[in-house]
């Protein structure tokens, strides 16, 4: 283009300033539909890599599975996650990612002494406060992670829902991902997702 004065000057850069700005205004949303991921190796099946920033994440709930699994979980959510929790909203919309943290379950002697001292000064028997330590758990070393990924057109055969654990950063085999849908079916009602939002 041929630019005849500074004011001609000063019009062509706008009009290129204003198109950035388009592109970059109707390219952000492809972004953040699509999560950053970090440099791990695909899960199986679903294709599914470890978002970036995952454990920056909200706190949606905690659990506990007994003997013979002893695990401790912590479930996080993205942002849109979140917002459709808080929403009560299913089903879950695009871009839901749902995280599931699980630890092996282990004693803490430190926590335990301080824990045992309050409760014998508030008269629980020696006996009681035993009983009482005996179900006290913190999280030990990671086992896994698990993230359920909400993309309705790429994974429209299994509901809108991908899945991928991984264990140490790599992904668990294509076995394990195959069985991941079927689990999740018992929970159908709540758009196959197990988790409440512990309020």
């Amino acid at each position: 283009m041929h630019v005849n004065s500074l004011s001609d000057a000063f019009r062509f850069q706008s009009k290129l300033l204003f198109i950035g700005a388009m592109a970059f205004a109707m390219l952000t949303p492809l972004w953040a539909a699509s999560p950053e991921q970090v440099g791990s190796e695909p899960a199986p099946v679903y294709g599914i890599r470890i978002p970036s920033g995952y454990r920056d994440w909200t706190l949606i709930s905690v659990a506990s599975v007994g003997a013979p699994v002893n695990d401790t979980r912590a479930k996080l959510g993205n942002d849109v996650a979140i917002s459709a929790y808080r929403q009560d909203k299913t089903p879950f919309p695009d871009g839901t990612i749902i995280v599931r943290l699980a630890y092996k379950q282990a004693t803490s002697q430190e926590g335990n002494e301080a824990v045992g001292r309050e409760a014998l000064a508030r008269g629980l028997s020696p006996d009681a406060v035993e009983k009482l330590l005996s179900g006290s758990f913190v999280a030990g070393p990671a086992i896994n992670i698990q993230f359920m990924v909400k993309d309705s057109r790429k994974y429209a055969s299994t509901a809108g829902w991908g899945f991928a654990e991984f264990t140490d950063g790599k992904p668990s085999g294509e076995a394990v991902h195959n069985t991941c849908f079927a689990c999740h079916a018992p929970a159908k009602d709540h758009d196959y997702v197990f988790t409440r939002y512990a309020r």
